[in-house]
């Protein structure tokens, strides 16, 4: 169904300029070359494939405006930047779904559709969860290394049967299946064993069910289960399911001290999944970037880049070790429309970002139980606020109805960083832009130049050298229609 594409053997100029602006200077063409194809013919025994949701070049950017030091001239450069390869567009076949009365076709698109691109090595449409347009299953790349006895795990700071994990674990007609999907966890089996060992994000609202409880299942399958950082950690098992919130997990920033990092749960996976003998697939999403993006919230965006950037380097030191390791990371899509500047003034202020010590959905939340909003402000801002800043933040949580509506109040903080630190947004939803993709370990040059989501995906079917071909079933599936509410 998808047609081949040649591959690309050379960077196009528009990634080697990203890689002079983003802060390497003195790459040259040959250099990038050399470096992408060195060590391309070795083995990979193991696969961590990592995914900022919603982390368009512009996070990226912004993320090294965060991490410069003004003393120096040269702007720092993130960790993600050595390793930049490639690029990959995002767009689905969405408008080729026939969805019945009322469908509307989309031609950006959504996390469900690239996640199942980049699993599988398919296009498909918007909201589709491991299936093709056609609804038929197609084998995922988790599901191909566990065929091949390697172990697997998915970690996210989302509920860990949200769309991007669940490409990788299950299949469904609409990302809006929770329950469904949890459930495909546990029912999909592959030669009598659970196709994920280690699961590790949020979801105790889909686990634990009055229908039915699929935690209690997995324990008495010899899995231990987990609800806090000590009780992670403290697990000795190989198979590990952790459910730490009962939907997403808390942003980074606001998070307890109970709660793990994004790159505690990557450690802990990486620590279980590399006992096997014969290797492992992990995948590690930076969730929450995009649920940032949609709320054009930059405290919380750069608040989860800097989590997903400390996962990133826990793959890369574990994949220098190991040698036998390659880690691909990379986004679905961009979110937000997120600008370095605004109101056409040439100046960015990291520092007003850096100032806040909880997000705005975190101060929006105390004022709408009753906390005073200046005493909040003062609190957690981190800034010293004007009046008008302040009433902006006092009008907006005036109660209607005897109710204080939070989203507005969470508008209003968030205007504030977004106007002192000169970030615009374009939209509240997805953009259909080209992302970054990194690499790094044997055979990084199969991911270099522009390649289409669905190629990257054909590739780590390559990597472990596996026959794509074809669909595969699992169980008889009432797949239900198509469901458009993916708005994250």
């Amino acid at each position: 169904m998808f047609k081949q594409i040649m591959k690309k053997k050379l960077l196009p100029m528009a990634v080697i300029s990203s890689l002079v602006v983003g802060g390497i200077g003195t790459t040259t063409v040959s250099q990038v070359e050399a470096s992408t194809h060195k060590n391309n013919q070795s083995e990979i025994k193991n696969v961590i494939f990592m995914v900022g949701d919603g982390m368009g070049p512009a996070y990226t950017t912004m993320l090294r405006y965060m991490n410069d030091n003004p003393e120096t001239k040269m702007m720092e450069p993130t960790a993600f930047d050595e390793y930049l390869v490639g690029m990959q567009s995002t767009y689905s076949w969405d408008p080729y779904f026939d969805g019945g009365e009322g469908d509307v076709k989309e031609n950006i698109p959504d996390s469900a559709a690239t996640a199942t691109s980049m699993a599988s090595g398919i296009k498909t449409y918007n909201g589709a969860i491991g299936l093709d347009l056609d609804q038929e299953e197609h084998k995922t790349i988790l599901e191909e290394a566990k065929e091949q006895g390697k172990a697997t795990g998915l970690v996210s700071t989302s509920q860990i049967n949200h769309a991007t994990p669940a490409a990788f674990g299950a299949h469904d007609a609409s990302r809006n299946n929770y329950n469904a999907i949890a459930d495909d966890y546990f029912d999909e089996t592959i030669d009598g064993e659970h196709k994920v060992d280690v699961m590790l994000g949020g979801g105790t609202s889909y686990f634990e069910r009055e229908d039915r409880n699929l935690v209690e299942a997995f324990q008495e399958d010899g899995y231990d289960y987990a609800t806090t950082k000590e009780e992670m950690l403290a697990s000795d098992n190989d198979q590990l399911l952790g459910l730490f919130a009962p939907k997403g997990m808390d942003k980074a920033i606001d998070r307890g001290e109970d709660s793990p990092s994004l790159s505690e749960m990557t450690t802990t996976a990486l620590d279980k999944v590399s006992e096997d003998k014969d290797g492992f697939f992990l995948m590690v999403e930076g969730s929450q970037i995009d649920w940032a993006g949609h709320d054009n919230d930059v405290v919380a965006a750069m608040s989860e880049m800097r989590e997903f950037e400390k996962a990133f380097q826990e793959a890369i030191e574990f994949a220098k070790k190991d040698k036998e390791t390659i880690v691909v990371t990379t986004a679905d899509h961009s979110t937000g429309g997120i600008a370095i500047g605004r109101g056409g003034d040439y100046v960015f202020n990291p520092e007003v970002i850096d100032a806040a010590e909880r997000t705005p959905d975190y101060m929006a939340a105390q004022i709408a139980d009753g906390a005073d909003v200046e005493q909040v402000l003062n609190d957690y801002s981190g800034l010293n606020l004007t009046e008008k800043e302040i009433q902006s933040v006092q009008e907006a949580a005036q109660p209607v109805n005897g109710t204080i509506d939070e989203t507005a109040v969470d508008d209003a903080i968030e205007n504030i960083y977004n106007v002192r630190s000169g970030t615009g947004w374009t939209t509240g939803g997805h953009t259909g832009v080209d992302v970054n993709v990194y690499a790094y370990g044997p055979q990084k040059g199969e991911f270099s130049g522009l390649n289409e989501n669905s190629e990257t995906g054909q590739k780590l079917f390559e990597l472990l050298k596996a026959d794509r071909k074809g669909p595969q079933s699992h169980k008889d599936n009432d797949h239900k229609g198509k469901d458009r509410n993916h708005n994250k």
